[in-house]
């Protein structure tokens, strides 16, 4: 039985509060150990649908000494050392939605790699990928991309921006206002974060086949 039973609005009202220290207990006592209370959760179905044991990771902020985090996830990778450059997935929070993501970002070697791949079966990636999930091409910011734009277009300068720039990213998934009635029901989510990382598995897969062929 999961120890989540669900977000509440005073948990998105932590990103308001000022000072660094603060927020950080804030955060630690509110936010990350209900995010790490999912992420266990989704482990060992993760790593059933994956072929990989996965790891949980909850962020840390560890590198900040000023500005306090507007954001916070737990992440889940093959790898009990870190996730930054590997394939991952994320739940988290901003103060005004929630995400699950499957993420690529800038500090992973296989991009390029990735990017060729995500050409190469672009057709039934936007065919496939149902019409509510978003991207993102940077998890430093709340804004996303709808996948009907990724259909007119978008999807060709994302990946190639994920192919050619240092820094780019590359993130799919689901985001919930802070409003939405489901992050009310623990058990609801939970359900609907299994259902959305089936469906990013394709990508999952698609980023092994790079990492196994480099």
């Amino acid at each position: 039985m999961s120890s989540f039973n669900g977000f509440e609005q005073r948990d998105f009202n932590v990103f308001t509060i000022d000072g660094l220290e603060e927020r950080m207990e804030a955060l630690r006592s509110r936010i990350s150990t209900k995010l790490e209370a999912i992420a266990n959760h989704l482990e060992p179905d993760l790593s059933s649908l994956s072929g990989d044991e996965m790891f949980v990771h909850v962020a840390k902020h560890a590198r900040r000494t000023k500005n306090p985090p507007n954001d916070t996830w737990a992440a889940l990778a093959s790898s009990k050392r870190g996730y930054k450059k590997l394939p991952h997935f994320q739940i988290g929070m901003w103060e005004s939605h929630v995400f699950i993501w499957f993420a690529v970002i800038y500090e992973s070697p296989i991009k390029v790699g990735l990017a060729e791949q995500l050409k190469k079966h672009k057709k039934e990636i936007l065919n496939e990928i149902p019409n509510d999930f978003v991207w993102s091409e940077d998890h430093m910011k709340p804004e996303t991309i709808s996948h009907e734009e990724m259909k007119k277009g978008e999807f060709d300068r994302v990946v190639d921006r994920l192919e050619n720039v240092k820094k780019a990213e590359i993130l799919c998934g689901k985001t919930y206002d802070r409003q939405d009635p489901i992050l009310q029901d623990g058990e609801k989510f939970l359900k609907e974060c299994e259902d959305t990382f089936k469906q990013l598995m394709r990508f999952y897969d698609l980023a092994k086949n790079v990492s196994t062929n480099n």
